[in-house]
């Protein structure tokens, strides 16, 4: 009983080792980062996430893809703005980064899409995103509903009563 007992308790531990060696930047396989490359592009990220990149057919240099936008996206939830999703990345282990994928954001983000991506796509995107490392600056910040954001910005009307 005590050799199984042992037997479990190591098994954990080296499970537990390998999420942290992955957690504490063990470097992600090749498939991984092509995968999330490839999600990023199909999924629509760039979008929003990476200015300029649907204005021009998606005829951005890769080195700007995911470094948010000042464009402002205003609703009645106020004035939000796509995130610069490679500083974000950079400050976030893989755990958190599938936490905040699982997580409602505000208009216009499709959140419930990213939610019902599996995990190992989700994982896959954030590995992308720290294989071409940080760039750019952070994007502007939230704008409540009752304040004026500065342009540019997009207006959505109000839905419909």
């Amino acid at each position: 009983m005590k050799r199984v007992l042992a037997a479990l308790i190591a098994a954990a531990c080296a499970c537990a080792g390998a999420a942290v060696a992955q957690e504490k930047g063990a470097q992600p396989s090749t498939a991984d980062v092509k995968r999330g490359r490839y999600l990023v592009q199909i999924a629509g990220c760039n979008d929003c996430h990476t200015p300029g990149y649907a204005e021009s057919g998606g005829k951005v240099d890769e080195k700007a893809w995911l470094t948010g936008s000042p464009l402002g996206w205003r609703g009645p939830w106020g004035t939000t703005y796509a995130a610069n999703l490679r500083l974000v990345a950079q400050s976030m282990t893989e755990t958190q980064w599938l936490k905040r994928a699982r997580s409602q954001l505000r208009p216009p983000m499709p959140w419930f899409n990213v939610r019902d991506m599996s995990d190992k796509d989700v994982r896959a995107i954030y590995r992308y995103l720290k294989s071409v490392g940080p760039a750019g600056t952070a994007a502007p910040d939230y704008v409540p509903p009752d304040k004026e954001p500065k342009p540019p910005f997009v207006q959505f009307p109000a839905p419909p009563k």
